[in-house]
């Protein structure tokens, strides 16, 4: 009886243990979505009921999860796929049904079976793992999850990224899927607080190079749709393509805190691939960023660009001007004003690299101090220089008005020009360096004031930019002479006529150019009152130099005609005509011995302004003056008009020596016509005389001697005590050393005594500024009193210098509110 008890007992046991009725009804709910045969998928109708359950009480929703994980383990180690294939089936489907607070224990079973698919070495359970985990990424869950955790995820997308088995087919699957997969993690993760960041460097790190990866491997043709939405569809399918928009899709979430661990990889796997010489995979890269990033983000990016050029100062001059050209593609795209606060700082980061450069190139070392093993090839730093100056423009072009005039000022602080305010470099090498430097500078500088426009012109050539920029004319180097003209073409050209004037010719109807002139305004007129002196001069001087050649003279005609159209009015432009007259007597008497091209050239360019003026004056006396005298030289000396002289080849003349008067023009025959015109008769008859100042003892000219003998000599005549007196000293080179050295340390002195006077009134007690300034009431007195006896009865205007009628005959005095006082005597 005990026996036969033990064995009822023993088969009951086994009964209940195999019996489906005594299981857990959510284990039978799962079991009956499997069918016999795998190859004849889910059980929809069973599956139908199992998600009811799941949706009648979620709390089991975590046990059903976890028996579909256990059930697919063990399949997966049994190598029955197709059962596997319908335990992911079900899970999508509970995950896509089920939103309630329980389903985060579920999640957590479902990415336990994901990460068993995705560490399986068979392709095609890699594949489904990575289509359920987009799935599950697309899900918008109603509460956040505290205990998840992506890493091993981003680790194995990106290992897929880079697949690399042999079947090509089964590769760009294995990718696709992985870039897929990386997409799903930046959506599940970018907007959850709860969960890791997703921006930190060590997800980056594995994100971003995993993209640029497929991204390297796109077809060659450069033909490509220029938005994903247009691609085909099996161009959407393809890694590269998907690669583009997940990148495009991740640097778009991107908030102002993460710009930087975004674009570093980005910066890094360049580097590490040597993607910054070819530059164009480098270039597209950033097209992308640029135009996936919010825009008031651009200013980030460029910086860290300009952080990775200073990092790579002594890199490659490929490597340095890829990284160059990418800036400027990059500045292209941001939008307007958006460098950022340090606009200063951009352009310091690009000269202080163009500095760099041209030392590399002169000394061939990366470290003077040590020999490099690296040879350094001139022609590749060149090619560096000319990017950093493209980008310089580039860079220039987003700035608003005000910004590009600072940083303008900014690059002409920093060419090294011979003043006392910045010494050049000594020595054979120093020229050198001191030449590149400045032709690099003036360069740049061209680049940025090119399509620069300012109503202005007070505000575009602030007396501090345009005395420094003249100062450079000045230079013996006939580069940098044009740089200067070239400069101050592209800031008075604000109409855009100079291509009309790109060669000289005396064109007999100037209205065939359709010139668009606007009358000048009164901005312009006080900035000619207050700079054409200094501009009448430095044409002057400029004209007579000897290391002229055709581009030149081009660039002196296009600047006097720019002038005559976009800042004249009547003194201006008998300003002009005396100045192209006292140029026409540079070649004339040829006092400096200039070669025969020189003076023919002059003689052109003097014919070509005075045919142009007198069409715009309309007066026809003057052009019937210019006329003849064209006509004269046509007949007699072909060799003075710009169509014989600005050719490829010049047809000149052995000797000037024996022209006859008619072929110049006369001075007093167009102060006659113009003066019947009411123009100023007097000044039109009074030889121009340049205004010289320390700037041509300061600047390295070939004649200093030559240049201080003229100002002696100009003093001489103005002044009104020169009979009185003493001989005039005899000149020689000790004679001028002193002059310099003395007027160098009076200067010095000068400077000391004002930065005292500056720091006393700054700090000095009220009370002492008073009785100081009491102090000084009488002499403030008298000199007003000799003033207003001035304006009683004012005395004759010294030859060469403008009338205070601005060019008009004195018959009255001038009222003491209307006159203009020396600045010393106003308090």
């Amino acid at each position: 009886m005990d026996c036969r008890a033990a064995v009822d007992h023993h088969v009951c046991n086994g009964v209940c243990g195999c019996c489906g009725a005594l299981r857990p009804r959510y284990k039978r709910l799962v079991d009956n979505i499997f069918p016999e045969d795998p190859e004849d998928g889910l059980v929809k109708t069973n599956m139908e009921k199992l998600t009811f359950y799941a949706l009648s009480a979620p709390e089991k929703l975590d046990r059903i999860g976890a028996y579909l994980s256990e059930r697919l383990i063990r399949d997966v180690g049994r190598h029955r796929y197709g059962y596997v294939c319908i335990a992911m089936e079900a899970l999508d489907q509970l995950l896509m049904a089920c939103h309630c607070q329980s389903i985060n224990l579920f999640v957590e079973s479902f990415l336990k079976m994901v990460a068993k698919l995705l560490e399986s070495e068979k392709p095609n359970l890699q594949i489904l793992g990575t289509n359920s985990f987009v799935k599950f990424a697309n899900i918008e869950e109603d509460t956040p999850s505290y205990h998840r955790s992506y890493d091993f995820f981003v680790s194995r997308f990106s290992e897929m990224c880079h697949s690399s088995h042999d079947e090509l087919e089964i590769r760009t699957k294995i990718r696709t899927s992985g870039i897929k997969g990386l997409q799903g993690v930046v959506r599940k993760t970018v907007n959850d607080e709860l969960q890791a960041n997703i921006w930190d460097p060590q997800h980056m790190d594995k994100i971003v190079p995993s993209l640029l990866f497929n991204l390297q491997h796109a077809e060659e043709a450069e033909s490509r749709s220029p938005s994903p939405l247009q691609a085909t569809e099996k161009e959407k399918e393809s890694p590269t393509e998907l690669a583009e928009r997940c990148l495009r899709e991740l640097l778009g979430r991107a908030a102002y805190g993460n710009i930087k661990n975004a674009i570093k990889p980005v910066l890094i796997h360049l580097d590490n691939h040597s993607l910054w010489e070819p530059k164009t995979f480098a270039i597209r890269c950033f097209k992308i960023i640029m135009y996936s990033i919010q825009p008031q983000h651009s200013h980030l990016v460029i910086q860290q660009l300009l952080g990775h050029l200073d990092a790579n100062s002594k890199s490659a001059a490929t490597v340095r001007a890829g990284i160059v050209e990418v800036l400027s593609e990059a500045a292209v795209i941001a939008a307007s004003g958006s460098v950022g606060p340090t606009v200063l700082e951009v352009f310091n980061t690009l000269l202080r690299q163009l500095r760099l450069s041209i030392d590399y190139e002169l000394t061939g070392s990366y470290d003077c101090a040590v020999i490099s093993a690296q040879i350094i090839k001139e022609h590749e730093e060149r090619m560096f220089q000319e990017a950093v100056i493209k980008t310089t423009g580039s860079f220039a072009s987003t700035l608003p008005t005000y910004q590009r005039s600072e940083v303008m000022l900014f690059i002409m602080s920093k060419v090294p020009l011979p003043s006392l305010h910045h010494a050049l470099d000594a020595g054979k090498a120093g020229e050198n360096r001191n030449r590149l430097t400045q032709i690099m500078l003036l360069k740049s500088l061209l680049q940025v004031s090119t399509g620069f426009q300012c109503s202005n012109m007070l505000t575009a050539l602030p007396s501090s930019f345009l005395d420094r920029l003249l100062s450079a004319a000045l230079m013996e180097d006939a580069d940098l002479r044009l740089f200067v003209l070239e400069i101050l073409i592209s800031f008075i050209d604000r109409h855009g006529n100079r291509p009309k004037f790109s060669t000289i010719s005396t064109i007999n109807d100037i209205s065939v150019l359709k010139l668009k002139v606007d009358k000048c305004s009164r901005q312009d007129t006080v900035f000619m009152k207050k700079h054409s002196q200094q501009l009448y001069r430095h044409i002057y001087l400029t004209s007579k130099e000897e290391s002229n050649v055709q581009p030149h003279y081009e660039a002196l005609y296009s600047m006097l005609a720019l002038i005559s159209i976009e800042l004249a009015n009547e003194e201006v432009v008998v300003d002009l005509i005396r100045l192209v007259l006292a140029v026409q007597e540079i070649a004339q008497i040829n006092e400096d011995n200039l070669p025969v091209y020189n003076r023919c050239a002059l003689y052109a360019l003097g014919a070509a302004y005075l045919n142009l003026i007198s069409q715009l004056t309309t007066v026809p006396a003057f052009c019937q003056h210019i006329h003849e005298v064209l006509e004269t030289r046509q007949k007699e000396a072909p060799y003075l008009l710009p169509e014989d002289v600005f050719v490829e080849t010049p047809r000149l003349t052995k000797s000037l020596d024996h022209l006859v008067p008619e072929v110049f023009f006369r001075q007093s025959k167009i102060s006659e016509v113009l003066g019947g015109s009411g123009y100023n008769s007097d000044r039109l008859s009074t030889p121009y005389i340049p205004q010289l100042t320390d700037e041509d003892r300061l600047s390295k000219r070939k004649s200093i001697g030559e240049t201080i003998s003229l100002q002696v000599e100009v003093e001489s005549r103005n002044s009104p005590e020169k009979e009185e007196r003493a001989p005039a000293e005899e000149i020689t080179y000790e004679t001028l050393k002193k002059a310099i050295v003395d007027s160098v340390a009076v200067e010095e002195q000068e400077r000391e005594r004002r930065r005292l006077v500056v720091e006393k009134f700054q700090k000095a007690p009220f009370e002492e500024i008073a009785a100081h300034c009491g102090a000084r009431a009488s002499l403030l007195q008298s000199k007003l009193n000799q003033i207003f006896e001035i304006t009683i009865r004012p005395p004759p205007s010294p030859s060469g210098t403008i009338t205070a009628a601005y060019g008009q005959p004195q018959n009255h005095s001038i009222p003491v509110y209307e006159m203009k006082f020396p600045d010393l005597c106003v308090y």
